[in-house]
């Protein structure tokens, strides 16, 4: 099962789901992620933030929606935070899609201590989400109870 995590940046949200999925995921299983306006760097609180939750960063990278064309992943999950105007990418193609809205901890304007902890709370919200998912029957879901799954999890 391949999972393309997409957001516009691919700099913080997309890349630590991308990151916290194949450090979760059981073999067979891999996550990929890319942003329609990718920002060409990951952010450094990213990375950090990733390491500080024992989760490996080598081979992280911004990169273009394109750079995945051929891939044809069986999931598609948008992270972008609408909330905040921001416009989710588009991708065409057959996966199953579904919106896991995150706030940019990137954004946050505040003390080292409050945008850490926003990048905590964030890796923690994503690893959440990635387990209950993990956690599905998904040999006994069709497309439709799956996609019902995958928006279910977005509100955890």
């Amino acid at each position: 099962m391949k999972v393309l995590f997409l957001c516009t940046a691919n700099s913080c949200r997309s890349v630590l789901c991308e990151a916290l999925f194949n450090h979760l995921a059981p073999a067979g299983m891999r996550a990929f992620s890319a942003g329609s306006r990718p920002r060409g760097f990951v952010h450094p609180l990213t990375l950090d933030a990733l390491e500080r939750a024992g989760v490996a960063i080598y081979g992280l990278a911004s990169k273009s929606i394109e750079t995945h064309a051929g891939l044809r992943p069986d999931l598609l999950i948008t992270v972008c935070d609408r909330a905040a105007g921001e416009d989710c990418p588009v991708f065409s193609g057959p996966a199953i899609r579904a919106h896991w809205e995150l706030a940019d901890p990137s954004e946050l304007a505040g003390t080292g201590a409050e945008v850490t902890a926003a990048f905590d709370a964030t890796v923690a919200r994503i690893g959440t989400r990635i387990q209950a998912f993990l956690a599905l029957p998904l040999e006994r879901l069709d497309n439709s109870a799956l996609k019902a799954e995958l928006e279910r999890i977005g509100t955890l």
